[in-house]
């Protein structure tokens, strides 16, 4: 469906303030996390039990969100799970017993995923329909969002307490969330919601290689930047011997770059196809990435020096990697076969589970080795995503990334029990 110019800015902009929302929320919570354990009386290891099941929530929806979504629409699923994500982000500060709390966790983990999956759907189709990749923009929108919840909720944490906090952001949050439903696409501008017969049901194992080849690109282009969250703080504080603020610029520099790069992409976009604009990000970035870590590493004995480095090479990455994972959502479109949803579903689904085992890989390296060595592991991935972009990129033009999902395409089932 053909929108109009108007009709274009209202949906846009009310994406940009979801996304943006998205992002307040979820960050809303973790600079408080000393809080939550103290309130639960848990060790720090049975914390990190609580929050990995509890995160688990987050893997139920990639099964059945997308047949929500063909049946529903995707503005209906995100209204509601938006009401799911306020409603538990306020219940977290209440329990005491910790079994309590893993269940508002676990509800919270899934209520986001569904909303996760529904927005992003709705943002592919979204730029399909006008002809322009905007992915990029609203990824920003959510990096903008969960910086500023981040630093806002670290700067009032002194004087706030835990429960205040906890219901005014996530009243906030669903505000804007519940406001900008009403301007996002409806189920005939998006055409999800549509079509109610169900076609032939697609096992997740015998999905194309092709879905195979863009969740593989998609978990290579994402953990370098895992990496960063995990472990920038720690490196600086045990590599470069910096104190605990100094230690977090790093990561503020990396975010602010890819924060402006997301933002760029609609305007490369105009010239060059998205996925060779992150192939070329990722060269760059790779080789950042790595000197990143190995000069600064090498200068460690000056801190000033040091820090210097590894921030103008964190700039360049994050820069470099901000493209990558919105080109490999634009890319789920193309999948023959899945609707935009369905193929997202799977692909969330590949990520999570991957992430979850490179993140006890990658703990292990640096327990057995030394984190210098374990980070080639990040660095490997990267060069992984830059081949997997070049590939897309040679397989479609810029005009079919943008505009190659057909509205008609089969409805699939995502079958796991095959």
């Amino acid at each position: 469906m053909k929108l109009s110019q108007e009709r274009i800015k209202s949906a846009q902009f009310a994406l940009m303030v979801t996304f943006f929302a998205q992002g307040v929320a979820g960050l809303s919570w973790l600079p408080r996390i000393p809080e939550f354990i103290a309130n639960l009386g848990v060790s720090k290891e049975s914390w990190g039990i609580i929050i990995a099941i509890g995160g688990a929530g987050s893997l139920l929806p990639l099964i059945f969100t997308d047949r929500l979504i063909i049946k529903y629409g995707t503005t209906p699923i995100i209204r509601i799970s938006s009401v799911g994500i306020a409603v538990f982000l306020l219940a977290l500060p209440y329990p005491t017993q910790w079994w309590l709390f893993l269940i508002a966790h676990f509800m919270m983990s899934m209520a986001f995923s569904v909303f996760n999956i529904a927005i992003n759907s709705q943002a592919v189709m979204f730029q399909k329909s006008i002809g322009k990749v905007m992915i990029g923009s609203f990824h920003g929108a959510w990096s903008i969002g969960a910086a500023t919840s981040a630093a806002v909720t670290s700067a009032i944490a002194s004087f706030t307490p835990l429960k205040v906090q906890m219901a005014v952001i996530p009243l906030l949050c669903i505000g804007l969330f519940l406001w900008s439903a009403t301007k996002l696409l409806t189920n005939e501008e998006d055409t999800h919601g549509e079509k109610k017969s169900a076609g032939k049901s697609v096992s997740l194992f015998k999905s194309s290689k092709y879905l195979w080849v863009l969740s593989i690109g998609l978990f290579a282009g994402m953990w370098p930047e895992l990496v960063i969250m995990d472990w920038s703080s720690v490196y600086g504080k045990e590599i470069l011997h910096l104190d605990a603020s100094r230690a977090a610029w790093p990561y503020t520099i990396f975010v602010l770059a890819m924060i402006v790069g997301r933002f760029s992409i609609v305007k490369l976009t105009e010239k060059y196809q998205v996925n060779r604009i992150s192939m070329v990000g990722g060269i760059f970035g790779t080789i950042a990435y790595t000197l990143a870590f190995f000069l600064s590493s090498w200068l460690s004995s000056d801190q000033n020096l040091s820090l210097l480095v590894i921030c103008v090479f964190y700039a360049i990455a994050g820069y470099g990697i901000s493209s990558m994972v919105p080109s490999f959502y634009s890319a789920a479109g193309h999948v023959k076969g899945l609707s935009t949803s369905a193929a997202l579903s799977r692909m969330f689904l590949f990520n999570t589970l991957v992430a979850i085992v490179a993140r006890m890989f990658m703990g292990g390296l640096i327990d057995r080795y030394n984190m210098p060595l374990a980070l080639l592991f990040p660095i490997a991935t990267f060069t992984i995503a830059t081949v997997i972009s070049g590939l897309v990129a040679n397989r479609q033009n810029r005009i079919d990334q943008v505009l190659g999902y057909a509205p008609t395409s089969p409805i699939t089932a995502l079958d796991v029990a095959d």
